[in-house]
């Protein structure tokens, strides 16, 4: 049975089997997971093609990296707002008001999203600076950064009618678009990286035209191909969408009252993010003080470790839209049981990843690095990481379970908590006796604690109570469904 055909059915509250139940999580979580990894290779991608280029170049990257995700992050906390919102109200049968979130997260979100890249494109210039860059990386991350903050609003409307996609259950699209994109990012830095050259294929010498850009070549390709894809998915939500699309003559009007809910979602999601991000910050500084070595290991091993959890947010995403359907439906018993399917889901996933990593850790680190020093210690730390993994799934996916009840406040607390006050501070104390082995150790107990902490917020049924209580109050029949 297609995954459509169940999501009507848990929309019109009919049972499903045990297996569609354990089906549906896995069928809905695939095609997230491919969207997710298609983000990580991309940024491989470019960090893979510049590299060539020298030392510089890739400094020049890994500089202003933490600030494109903090950036990213703020704007994927906006749309988080909405998506949730639409996933509710269709799973409540009232496709006009999921339109009506549509009409409001594109004014919304993408208003922040120009305000955003203004911004960051006004500070380009500065930041290497403040990050502590120096010399010839300067501008290259100024040229790289200023980029990506002119296209932040594509950035935003590929990820929003990725999320509204995902909120009707569509996740087929994004994922597939998304792996697209990956092979747009490679053509496109493939001809703005490098200068026109002469390669040899099969024996014969091909003169292959190039831009010769450099790091700007990069953050341009990955722009280009965010654009495309933002156009290709708009006229998906727009003019395919069996929910979304216009309907002619159909009046949409923004409601202040969604809009203040959105902004109630979001806003923990976005501060979360951003103290997250700092806590990243803050962690390599602690690190940086061990030595290169230290630090080159440090950054292989997170490089590789996110091949193993990005599994872990295709299935929160795909748990974040079944637990908003099912909220929207009413059936609060089939949404502890989709959210604990999918909990396992990622638990059982991000195990096996883990166990795969373990064995292949060695081989996988080869690839980064020749230098047997920092191979080694990069292959000891990713090791004592992988018995986390089961717990950082359990974070993950319970996340966005609650994010999609609208349940962001406790979360984000509960991330902020265990990061600020348990990793940074112990990693402080362990650093300097215990070097980066001590360092991951913590790391890895910080994810398991967090990954109880979750588990027991999902044992908690106070977070449902108030789903299910503010689902009534947003529905001005107190509940009843409309068919539209």
């Amino acid at each position: 049975m297609s995954t459509e055909s169940l999501l009507t059915r848990i929309r019109e509250r009919r049972p499903l089997t045990v297996r569609e139940q354990i089906v549906l999580p896995l069928s809905m979580s695939l095609p997230a997971i491919l969207a997710q990894l298609s983000n990580v290779i991309m940024q491989y991608i470019d960090a893979g093609m510049v590299g060539s280029l020298g030392a510089d170049a890739s400094s020049a990257i890994g500089l202003v990296a933490s600030s494109t995700w903090l950036f990213h992050g703020v704007c994927q906390a906006a749309n988080a707002g909405f998506t949730v919102q639409a996933a509710q109200s269709c799973g409540a049968g009232d496709h006009r008001r999921t339109r009506s979130l549509l009409y409001a997260s594109f004014f919304t979100c993408l208003g922040l999203s120009l305000v955003l890249g203004a911004f960051a494109a006004g500070i380009s210039g500065r930041l290497p600076v403040w990050l502590g860059g120096s010399g010839g990386m300067l501008r290259g991350a100024s040229s790289y950064f200023l980029i990506f903050a002119l296209s932040l609003p594509f950035f935003q409307l590929c990820e929003l009618c990725s999320g509204m996609l995902q909120s009707t259950g569509d996740m087929k699209s994004p994922g597939f678009w998304y792996a697209v994109m990956c092979l747009m990012d490679v053509a496109f830095n493939f001809l703005l990286i490098y200068p026109t050259r002469e390669l040899t294929v099969l024996n014969a010498v091909v003169r292959v035209p190039g831009a010769g850009l450099g790091v700007a070549g990069a953050s341009l390709g990955t722009a280009l191909a965010h654009v495309v894809t933002a156009v290709i998915l708009l006229v998906r939500v727009m003019y395919r969408s069996p929910i979304l699309k216009v309907r002619r003559g159909e009046k949409l009007r923004m409601s202040r009252k969604d809009v203040l809910r959105a902004a109630r979602i979001s806003l923990p999601v976005a501060v979360e993010s951003v103290m997250m991000t700092g806590a990243y910050v803050a962690s390599t500084r602690i690190v940086a003080p061990l030595g290169g070595v230290a630090l080159s290991a440090n950054s292989f091993a997170v490089t590789v470790e996110g091949l193993c959890y990005m599994p872990g947010y295709g299935i929160s995403a795909a748990a974040a839209a079944l637990t908003g359907q099912c909220v929207g439906a009413g059936d609060r018993r089939m949404c502890r049981r989709m959210v604990w399917n999918s909990c396992l889901l990622g638990i059982g996933i991000m195990s096996l990843t883990a166990f795969l990593m373990y064995l292949a850790a060695p081989w996988i680190i080869g690839l980064l690095t020749p230098i047997e020093e920092i191979r080694l210690l990069a292959v000891r730390v990713l090791r004592i990481q992988c018995f986390a993994e089961p717990m950082f799934a359990a974070s993950i996916v319970a996340a966005g379970a609650l994010r999609g009840a609208g349940d962001t406040l406790i979360p984000g607390l509960l991330g902020f908590g265990t990061m600020w006050f348990i990793r940074l501070p112990f990693s402080m104390l362990v650093a300097a006796r215990s070097g980066l082995i001590g360092v991951w150790v913590v790391m890895a107990v910080e994810i398991c604690v967090r990954g109880i902490l979750f588990l027991i917020r999902l044992a908690d049924a106070r977070w449902l109570d108030r789903a299910f209580h503010e689902r009534r109050l947003a529905s001005p029949e107190g509940g009843q469904r409309k068919d539209l």
